[in-house]
């Protein structure tokens, strides 16, 4: 009885993340990323299933006493919970294979670029005026930047428009929390973005830059700059 509010089915991870959640390593970007705000849908839907029972993933299911609450759908409640918490699973293992995807894809591009010669540090990389695909469009702007933070060494300066930070771009950003999820879940490790800057009265410049969040750089937060959503 005392753990009636516990989902009554395993909430972990049954299978591997392709028999689980529809991934496999063949899957396109743009498949990944339909699979994503798929699950996403569901899990947002299932949040109004909990939130019509006035209980969240916390409410305990038990009066004081011991018994099932009466006033509650016990059995909906707990089958959502079980589902939930399989889906946040997927989730996880989706954002990372995502982000593996994301890693390889620039690498490869950054391993064809060539290097100019005498150059030292970490370089910008001017992405190509033909592109294979679209490029998406700004969902953020750098208000400012702290000197010597992360942001600086990777090459961010006020005013860049950001089209892609990671896994997030206009379509998922979710008012920049995204964007705050994947510098928490990539300390120490390269994020990959795409930003747009001003270069002159009505050109711009597309960019290609590796940011690497850290706690120890001497300053406030983990990149050293404001973002603000456009």
């Amino acid at each position: 009885m005392d753990t009636l509010h516990a989902p009554t089915v395993p909430s972990g991870p049954t299978s591997n993340l392709g028999e689980r959640s529809g991934v496999s390593g063949k899957q396109s970007f743009a498949e990944l990323q339909r699979r994503k705000d798929d699950l996403e849908t569901e899990l947002k839907a299932l949040g109004g299933v909990l939130d019509s029972h006035g209980v969240d993933m916390q409410t305990p299911l038990l009066t004081r006493d011991g018994f099932p609450r009466a006033d509650l759908d016990i059995a909906q409640i707990r089958t959502t919970r079980a589902r939930i918490i399989r889906l946040r699973n997927d989730y996880k293992d989706l954002m990372a294979v995502i982000e593996k995807h994301l890693h390889e894809h620039f690498a490869s591009i950054q391993d064809g670029d060539e290097a100019a010669p005498g150059a030292a540090g970490r370089e910008l990389q001017i992405l190509p005026d033909a592109q294979s695909e679209p490029l998406d469009e700004p969902f953020a702007k750098v208000n400012t930047i702290a000197a010597g933070s992360p942001a600086q060494q990777a090459g961010l300066q006020a005013g860049d428009e950001i089209r892609n930070f990671g896994y997030v771009n206009r379509s998922n950003h979710d008012g920049l929390k995204k964007l705050a999820e994947c510098v928490q879940g990539n300390e120490g490790r390269n994020i990959f973005i795409k930003v747009s800057r001003p270069d002159g009265v009505a050109r711009r410049q597309e960019l290609r830059l590796t940011l690497i969040p850290r706690k120890d750089w001497g300053g406030r937060g983990m990149l050293g700059c404001h973002i603000l959503p456009l």
